[in-house]
């Protein structure tokens, strides 16, 4: 992970984690997104817990985080959580049913050597579920242009998810699922917003694959 990102997120994390109760809606679309492709049962890892905001609700109990202040928050919500980095997982090769990122990928200065790393820990057959910001969507070439105003995204480099899942077919992956949410401004929302199927219109895109 880019190390300017850590520190951001080690000086902010009470604001990083604050956001998800001023942006209710946007949060609780992400989570119907994530739920759909989540597998029902399984060990799973969440790489890049962040405050524990996305493993939680989703059943998950472990997690990596580079931020030390992020993964205390974590731990206080009942994670187990380790210090470590997308790159470099603490963990024997094939010891997860499947794997989450949500919102990592961005933030990363080697994607694909993070996703090679997420398949080294990952079960054959056993998923690999993204969630990240979309650029190729209306909204997400809006939160290009203004990601200078973001402190936590002024880091980060979006990745098309036509990208992402290029990425994940040269590392083997079949069977993919891909949902997408929030369509219109966040400001705007008064309530969850629906989950659709594929990506190119929704904001918020999720890209689930399963390894060969």
């Amino acid at each position: 992970m880019n190390h300017k990102n850590i520190q951001v997120f080690e000086e902010l994390a009470d604001a990083y984690d604050g956001w998800f109760d001023l942006h209710r809606y946007v949060y609780e679309s992400e989570l119907l997104a994530l739920k759909e492709v989540i597998p029902p049962r399984g060990k799973g890892l969440e790489i890049g817990v962040g405050s524990g905001r996305f493993a939680v609700p989703l059943g998950l109990r472990l997690g990596v985080e580079p931020a030390g202040a992020m993964a205390r928050m974590a731990r206080n919500r009942g994670l187990n959580v380790l210090q470590s980095y997308a790159e470099e997982l603490p963990f024997k090769e094939q010891a997860f049913d499947f794997v989450l990122l949500v919102t990592v990928l961005c933030f990363l200065a080697d994607p694909p050597a993070a996703l090679k790393e997420a398949t080294r820990v990952l079960k054959p057959q056993g998923h690999l579920i993204i969630g990240m910001i979309d650029p190729d969507s209306p909204l997400g070439q809006y939160y290009e242009m203004n990601q200078e105003r973001s402190k936590f995204y002024r880091q980060a480099r979006f990745h098309p998810a036509g990208q992402v899942l290029e990425w994940l077919e040269t590392l083997g992956y079949l069977n993919f699922e891909t949902r997408q949410t929030i369509f219109q401004d966040p400001k705007t929302l008064t309530a969850p917003e629906p989950v659709d199927q594929g990506h190119g219109a929704g904001v918020f895109v999720v890209i689930a694959g399963q390894k060969s």
